[in-house]
């Protein structure tokens, strides 16, 4: 799986759209997060440190992807509060179906645990791979990995999870 040809490309897409789905909530926005991840990966294909080390390259790209997608949208949106109408109506019937308990203590987590609990768990990523990919220490990725961990148990647990900064006199 080291090499980047289609048919390599094609084993990791179901692996790169079930973790995009995670980050995003929304199959379309999902599928189009692949799709400029794969673009990337071709055209950027020969920066790759790692002949390697593929899939943890490919999920950075598309976590990276991510990350600067949420930050465009939330400069944007402030102007967009301006100019859009509000609109109070009651959520749909997919959405309602959509909102599962099982999943809700984990939406709940900020999407960087997210990631971080779906490379690891989910996805199979070692430790050090997740620290590539997130281009990060290892003892950080395992520090905010525990953090997670903890968060996820205490939303599931019914408890409010407590601010992570202390505050000092």
């Amino acid at each position: 799986m080291d090499e980047l040809d289609d048919d390599t490309l094609r084993a990791l897409i179901p692996r790169l759209r079930r973790f995009a789905r995670s980050l995003v909530h929304e199959p379309a926005a999902a599928d189009d997060l692949v799709q400029h991840t794969l673009e990337r990966a071709l055209t950027h294909g020969r920066t790759r440190r790692d002949a390697g080390a593929l899939q943890p390259w490919l999920f950075s790209i598309l976590y990276r992807q991510f990350v600067d997608e949420h930050r465009r949208a939330a400069r944007w949106s402030r102007l967009v509060r301006l100019f859009a109408t509000q609109d109070d109506g009651a959520p749909s019937a997919e959405t309602v179906a959509g909102d599962r308990a099982a999943l809700a203590a984990f939406d709940a987590l900020p999407a960087a645990q997210r990631a971080l609990l779906l490379m690891v768990t989910v996805e199979g990523f070692s430790y050090r791979e997740v620290a590539q990919a997130l281009d990060v220490p290892l003892g950080t990725v395992m520090s905010r990995l525990a953090r997670a961990r903890q968060a996820l148990r205490a939303l599931t647990e019914g408890e409010q999870p407590r601010p992570a900064l202390r505050i000092l006199k």
